[in-house]
């Protein structure tokens, strides 16, 4: 199991927030931790402890004033960390290449491949085709519906009719390099791990897949590596003292390291 560090970018700020809170319209969201450094800090601070597949996550979407900030602090990281970073939000065949070129070893999708609330398989061609199946991450995070968890896009805030399940991730395992889910419902939160996603992708014996949600301490690390088999990576983020939480970065980076 992986630490995968995380720059969560909103507003033109480094932040983490509560999952599901984002609201475009007003570029809004409920803010667990705003930090006073740039994005390029943190990505400095990974690459001095070999921390590779980290992802840095633009939170606003093109359209919003506050884009080409956010965007401009996403480089800055990426060029920070040349090859060591996967860089999400709005991704597009067209803008995928500016992202790669300031150092992204891969580039992360979900609203632009889940169109209309499905799989849009033509959308996923053009994406692969346009930068390569192993440069690819597909975002399948996901919330609950009943007893299942369904992929949701458009920074967590549409539910998709596509169900998180090993079915769907063997469909899409022939486009993509990894994936990275998020349990949105307790995304930001540091009230325990979604157990439920991570039983489902204990089950996954394909390509590499990146967990994030829920962690508060060192048992719920331990809970997530014996669910997930020890193959499950994880993302951590409002629980980090990086971030204004209590959990060490240092320590959790030395347990995952030398738990793996």
């Amino acid at each position: 199991m992986e630490f995968r560090p995380c720059i969560d970018i909103h507003n033109g700020r480094v932040k983490q927030i509560v999952g599901g809170s984002l609201r475009d319209g007003q570029d809004d969201a409920r803010e667990n931790f705003v930090a006073s450094r740039d994005a390029d800090y943190y990505a400095k601070l990974y690459q001095r402890d070999r921390l590779y597949g980290g992802h840095v996550i633009l939170l606003n979407p093109a359209g919003s004033p506050f884009y080409e900030e956010t965007k401009e602090q996403a480089l800055g990281a990426l060029r920070a960390f040349p090859g060591g970073l996967q860089a999400g939000g709005g991704i597009t065949p067209e803008n995928a290449a500016e992202f790669l070129e300031a150092g992204a070893s891969h580039v992360i999708v979900t609203s632009y491949v889940f169109s209309g609330g499905q799989v849009h398989y033509e959308n996923l061609k053009r994406m692969t085709d346009a930068v390569g199946k192993e440069r690819l991450v597909l975002d399948l995070s996901c919330r609950r519906q009943g007893d299942d968890y369904y992929v949701v896009t458009d920074r967590w805030q549409r539910f998709t009719r596509e169900r998180l399940a090993l079915t769907l991730l063997e469909r899409l395992a022939g486009y993509a390099d990894e994936f990275l889910i998020h349990g949105v419902d307790v995304e930001g939160r540091s009230a325990g791990i979604e157990e439920g996603i991570v039983k489902l992708l204990a089950g996954w014996e394909g390509c590499s897949v990146t967990y994030a949600g829920g962690v508060r301490d060192f048992a719920d690390l331990a809970r997530l590596k014996e669910l997930g088999g020890n193959r499950v990576h994880v993302t951590i983020g409002s629980a980090l003292d990086l971030f204004g939480g209590s959990l060490s970065y240092r320590q959790v980076a030395a347990w995952c390291r030398e738990g793996s």
